[in-house]
């Protein structure tokens, strides 16, 4: 009997050894883990690996100083790239930001006040709006601005200030006194990732000031994502799931991630 006890706890040890020899090739298949999951768990990824969890903490300890990854409890979640500026991203992927548009345009209210804040989707939904709605629209961006001006019944209050080239709105002290003076029915709130457990995040620290101001002044926050940056993380928080009152995504969001969304204290909404 000790014999066999002997055996199985050597036996254990083998199927639980540490491939320090491979810490490249084990941390690759972590990133890609990353990559399709946006998070992992240390003990899921031990059992898949067939190392320690000891280990896997020092991989993603690894990814996480490499700007891979965010350790959070149990885990990490995936740490987004900064993506281009935003007239490098405008003309990307515009029919899934159209299609994402135009499920977030029936929640606004008409004669409302609404702020469309800087954001290539946001940008999407304001050239989307029907020509017979009637709002009143604030915004940061100039671009959107634009847009908005093109339907007959809305009337575009922009606010002034600097403009950043990666987020294509002001967002410095000028723009946030104008918006001290300000409160909102609803707010198109953008941004670079959202994690079910972390919130609405930013790159920007100034753009994620700027953002949390939006969210105290406005009823009702709508945040429209594509489905490749949920479940991420950029450098600064903006928003808690709990102060987001509908996320709006594209089809491609899995059933299990959208279940977990359905759990939080926020409505979910699936274009098409």
């Amino acid at each position: 009997m000790m014999m066999g006890y002997a055996w199985l706890c050597s036996f254990h040890k083998v199927c639980m050894v540490d491939y320090t020899d491979f810490p490249e090739q084990r941390q690759s298949q972590i990133k890609q883990r990353l990559s399709e999951r946006g998070k992992v768990v240390c003990a899921q990824l031990s059992r898949e690996l067939k190392v320690s969890e000891h280990t896997i903490r020092r991989d993603l300890k690894e990814l996480a100083q490499s700007g891979i990854c965010k350790r959070v409890y149990g885990g990490a979640v995936s740490m987004l790239p900064i993506a281009g500026s935003f007239t490098d991203r405008e003309n990307v992927d515009t029919a899934l930001k159209d299609h994402i548009a135009l499920a977030a345009i029936p929640l606004l209210k008409p004669d409302g006040c609404v702020f469309f804040d800087a954001g290539t989707t946001n940008l999407a939904v304001a050239r989307n709006i029907p020509r017979e709605m009637r709002l009143t629209a604030v915004c940061n961006s100039p671009l959107i601005a634009v847009e908005l001006m093109r339907h007959p019944r809305v009337e575009v209050v922009l606010l002034g200030g600097k403009i950043q080239k990666q987020t294509g709105g002001a967002v410095g002290i000028d723009t946030l006194r104008q918006l001290e003076t300000m409160y909102f029915d609803q707010c198109l709130l953008g941004g670079c990732a959202f994690d079910i457990n972390e919130g609405l995040t930013v790159f920007d620290y100034d753009d994620a000031e700027f953002k949390k101001h939006l969210v105290k002044r406005s009823n009702e926050i709508i945040v429209a994502l594509s489905v490749n940056k949920l479940s991420a993380l950029a450098r600064y928080r903006v928003a808690q799931c709990g102060d987001i009152t509908t996320l709006v995504t594209d089809h491609a969001v899995s059933a299990a991630y959208l279940r977990q969304l359905k759990e939080k204290p926020l409505n979910v909404i699936v274009a098409g």
